[in-house]
This record gives structure tokens, sequence and C-alpha cells, in this order.
């Protein structure tokens, strides 16, 4: 995963350098810097990983719970609940390039009671437009890029990438309403001889509607599929290929900034994993 850091950051750089000059003019004075606060509760059936759409912190935790508890779990993986917890600092560097690191904590309960609340992993990424509609035929481009790394640091340690490519075809000048397509790849390495975790995928289409009130829906549907999970030559979680789905609503400002957001998704692994998520982003400098 050390190549995988370094051409994030590659793409980081090079993003923030590409764009630079033809952000030179609407660029305002100082960027955006907020702590992009996410509280998050979600489901998880017996015997599957907290998967689904951008859910890094999650998936994270559970990959190390699992590398570190599946052994001593003869008849596989237990149903589990978990409120997690994500603080990105995010920086706006234009109106096509955001910026972001962080950590997130979290705590489980696997049938015995809530576990003490931790912190389970950190990440870095970059979201950057990679071409904009602006009025044309084509539609907006979008690549973001995450890398989680579990913790602590030790036996059963995960490493996942996460590459979101998203295109944003916007019916109106205004950009309020459009269709929205996508893939969401995730590949994980995990710190064992003995386990390995295989790729999950997911391909989707959705759209979005913006009101006067700056209310903002979004949804998306989608089919996830996952390659699987082994211990010791043991399925720790099965191979699946189910639909997901996943509705946002967002209260937004006149700059388009979001005020508030919630997610809802639903996820069958084959059986259904419910996620909510709360969007409370804290603003040092808004725009």
């Amino acid at each position: 995963m050390r190549a995988a850091a370094m051409g994030l950051l590659c793409l980081t750089i090079s993003a923030g350098a590409a764009f630079a000059a033809d952000d030179a003019p609407a660029k305002p004075a100082v960027p955006n810097i907020y702590l992009d606060l996410r509280t998050i509760y979600a489901t998880i059936p017996a015997g599957t990983l907290g998967l689904g759409f951008g859910n890094t912190s999650l998936s994270a935790a559970f990959q190390a719970l699992a590398a570190r508890r599946g052994a001593s779990l003869p008849n596989g993986l237990p149903a589990a609940k978990s409120i997690a917890v994500d603080l990105p600092l995010t920086v706006d560097v234009s109106d096509r390039v955001s910026l972001y690191g962080g950590v997130s904590g979290s705590t489980t309960d696997i049938g015995g009671g809530w576990s003490a609340f931790d912190i389970t992993s950190w990440n870095i990424g970059v979201q950057a437009d990679l071409y904009q509609q602006n009025g044309g035929k084509i539609p907006t481009i979008t690549l973001q890029s995450t890398l989680t790394q579990s913790v602590p640091n030790e036996q059963g340690m995960t490493n996942s990438l996460n590459n979101i490519l998203e295109f944003d075809y916007a019916l109106d000048e205004d950009e309020t309403r459009g269709w929205l397509a996508g893939v969401q790849y995730t590949h994980t390495d995990i710190a064992s001889q003995l386990a390995s975790i295989r790729p999950n995928t997911i391909l989707y289409a959705g759209g979005y509607y913006q009101w006067p009130s700056n209310w903002k829906f979004t949804g998306r549907l989608g089919m996830q599929s996952f390659g699987g999970a082994q211990l010791a030559g043991r399925t720790l979680a099965a191979s699946f290929t189910q639909p997901i789905l996943r509705l946002d609503l967002d209260r937004m400002d006149d700059n388009d900034n979001r005020l508030f957001g919630i997610t809802a998704q639903i996820a069958w692994m084959p059986k259904p994993s419910y996620q909510v998520t709360l969007r409370t982003p804290l603003y040092a400098i808004r725009n």
C-alpha cells in the first residue's frame, strides 16, 4: 500500500497544480476550511463486513475486527451494530479540488454490549473534478480517492484504497437537477499471511433535485459485488452480488456549501444492512 499512498499523494499534488491556473480568477482569497463531521450508525448482518458507499471508517473497523477475532469465532462473524464518527479536516482548494485527512473512531456491539469508543482508523484523500460540464453536453467527471489505514498498527491491520469515479449530467444551467452514474472500487490489503479480503465494487445510477430553498435530494441505486474474505483457509465473509440504495437529503447555502446532511443506506449482503449518517460540517472559513 506504500505505492498506493504515493500514488494518492501524486494525484493530490498534480490535481491541485493542474487546476490552479484555470481556477485562479474565480478562486476565493481564502479556501473553505472545515471539519466535515460525520456520525454513522450501522447494522451489519452476520457473516459479512461493513461495506457500502464510501464508508471507509466502518470497513476498516470491521475488517480489523474480523482479522483479530476471526480465529476465536468458529461460527463466523456475528451480527453487529456500530456507531462511528469521522473527523476529516477538509480544505476546498478551489471549486474543483478538495483535500482532506483525519481520523475515525467507533464503538461496536456484537452481542455482548458496546465496546469502548476508540480511534479505529486514519485517512487522507482528494476529490477533484477532472472535467466540468458548465452548460455543455459532456457531464462533469469527478474522481475521489481515499486511503484508509486501521489502527492500532498490529497483526491484522488493514489498508484500504477507495476510488469513486462519478459522472454528473446537469439538466439546467444552475445545476439544480440532473442525472448521476458512477463506479466505486475498494481494494484492501491486510497485514496477515493467513487472511485476505477481496475487492468490493459498486456500479450505480441516480439523480438529484435542489429546491429554491436550497434543500437538495439525491438518490443512488446500484449493484454491489464483494469477493469475500478468508481466514486460515475458511470463509470469514461470503462473496455476494446484491442491490444497494442510498438516499441523501442536504441543506445547502447559496454558494452550494453543505450546512447539514442526512444519508440513509440499505445494502443487501444478502441480508439487509442499514446505515444512517448525519453530516454536520463545522466551518472555520466558509465562502
